[in-house]
């Protein structure tokens, strides 16, 4: 990079490379003054944009460039390369953007030094003014929630924002929890409490909503309280399921929801004996942290392999391997009979198949349960699982009542608008501001690839799509030697994907998806992959 001159209002236009050097559909990160910058060169036009992914950092020259968007290759947040703006999650900022001109073969960028130096960029946004009596109140404080209330602002609603959470925290990154159980609570808050004050969002902490009364359009809390609302969002997400056998209640015995849950268990477990019941996501990453740290982890499931309904049980098997050589003893097959204490705190674990588990901790990932019961009586529609049903808008059945994230059951485009409930973190971000955007009169589809990855001894599995009644899996590369991609197809096209150490492709898939192409069997059974682009 070649500085060439200073223009006025202190904006300097620098040479990034020749016109020739980069062709359609190529991306390729460039220095400038120090600071990396993602050129782009796509449709005929160029774009030059921040070059880390907003959410966790990631390098976004690595990701997957359909038309003018550039999606994340670890977990799949997506940016306009033209102007920076975050148009998929997870994540919550756009990229800075610079201005790109073409002049007799040389492509240049023009910025100003001190916004060069920025990672991020939040939308203009605006605050609440008082003379507007309007208010929307968004029960739960989950990305939901907080994509609602940005949303809001970013579209220029200057009425009351109230966001009423449970939780002892602001909006945090939940996902973190079973990942990094010993995360101190100002590393994964998502926004600061400065942030809520400048936009004139109300957070409220430990406050419960306990009934939803439509016909007056107000909420009771469990301190006795009323709060009005004219636009009300339910985004309570779900609450892990308790294990309902005899022992339960015993000291020791723990479910992760909270910040403080994680904290407990990681304190709790330190040169102890941890038993995990529950092979899934939640279960098998707290294994994986508790491997190096815990003087033993054992894992109980109901299956053959973990995570077998979901990705399959050859990805299963790699996984299990994957923590049987660190430390983890897996009883697989079986169940918990009974879980058995002395002075009231737990000491062993008994199966079904008889075999009896020493254990100072247990920790129960057995699934969760949408948290609906507070709607009962306020004819807001729930289904047989209890999750809130909306509809494409996120509208609930009840005027001015949306629902949002995992407590709903919503119509998923990419499965021709089959119902469905997905705890993603991602999805609950594109529920959130689809909501906003509706509750602003401006039509909006939730038209979102469910996008989650899980992390297992510092190594992330990427799924992308919707793989429920698939019923075959093609393979590329080699599960067992922990470097995959695999296509899980249905009637014959590619309903989802996951990968190991394969990236961009499940961010690609991903694109694809989104842009309405079907990828076939045909194409995933080919041993040419070029129209992956890897």
């Amino acid at each position: 990079m070649n500085e060439d001159l200073t223009a006025e209002q202190g904006e300097v236009t620098a040479l990034l490379c020749q016109e020739d050097e980069l062709q359609d559909g190529q991306m390729r990160e460039v220095e400038v003054e120090g600071q990396k910058v993602l050129l782009v060169r796509t449709e005929g036009r160029y774009g030059a944009v921040g070059s880390r992914c907003t959410h966790y950092n990631a390098p976004l020259v690595k990701g997957a460039l359909v038309g003018n968007r550039v999606r994340c290759p670890f977990h799949g947040a997506c940016f306009n390369v033209m102007t920076g703006d975050i148009e998929e999650f997870p994540g919550l900022d756009c990229l800075p953007s610079y201005k790109v001109k073409v002049e007799d073969g040389n492509v240049y960028i023009s910025f100003n030094r001190k916004a060069l130096k920025l990672s991020r960029r939040v939308k203009e946004m605006s605050s609440r003014e008082p003379e507007v009596n309007h208010s929307t109140l968004l029960i739960g404080g989950g990305p939901a929630a907080l994509l609602c209330a940005e949303t809001l602002r970013q579209n220029s609603y200057q009425g009351r924002i109230v966001m009423v959470t449970k939780d002892a925290l602001p909006p945090f990154d939940k996902p973190k929890l079973s990942k990094a159980l010993n995360a101190e609570s100002r590393q994964i808050l998502l926004r600061s409490e400065d942030f809520f004050k400048q936009y004139g969002i109300e957070v409220w902490t430990q406050k419960e909503v306990v009934s939803v009364e439509p016909v007056d359009k107000v909420v009771r809390l469990s301190d006795g309280t009323v709060q009005p609302y004219d636009q009300l969002l339910i985004s309570t997400g779900c609450r892990a399921r308790s294990l309902g056998c005899p022992g339960q209640h015993l000291k020791g015995v723990k479910l992760l929801q909270t910040h403080q849950d994680a904290q407990d268990i990681h304190n709790s477990c330190q040169g102890q004996r941890a038993v995990i019941i529950g092979a899934s996501f939640i279960g098998m990453e707290v294994a994986s942290y508790l491997s190096n740290k815990a003087a033993s982890v054992a894992m109980v499931g109901t299956t053959q392999y973990p995570f077998e309904r979901s990705l399959g049980p050859e990805i299963g098997k790699m996984a299990m391997h994957m923590l049987e050589e660190n430390n983890v003893k897996f009883y697989m097959k079986d169940r918990v009979l009974e879980i058995r204490g002395e002075d009231g705190k737990v000491n062993e674990v008994v199966l079904e198949s008889g075999a009896v588990l020493q254990a100072d901790v247990v920790v129960a990932g057995i699934g969760v349960v949408p948290n609906s019961d507070f709607l009962m009586g306020s004819q807001v529609q729930t289904d047989s699982r209890k999750a809130v049903v909306v509809d494409e808008f996120m509208k609930t059945n009840v005027p001015d009542i949306y629902g949002a994230g995992d407590v709903t059951s919503f119509p998923l485009p990419i499965r021709g608008g089959q119902r469905v409930q997905i705890g993603h973190w991602q999805m609950a971000h594109s529920h959130g501001r689809a909501a906003a955007l509706n509750m602003l009169n401006k039509p909006t589809m939730m038209d979102s690839v469910p996008f989650f990855w899980t992390v297992l001894l510092g190594k992330s599995i990427r799924y992308a799509g919707y793989g429920e009644g698939y019923t075959e899996i093609i393979f590329k590369g080699k599960v067992e030697e922990g470097k995959f991609l695999a296509f899980y197809i249905k009637e014959q096209v590619v309903v989802a994907a996951a990968s190991l150490m394969f990236d961009p492709a499940v961010s690609l898939i991903a694109e694809l998806m989104s842009s309405g192409q079907q990828i076939t069997k045909t194409q995933a059974q080919s041993e040419d992959l070029s129209w992956l682009k890897l």
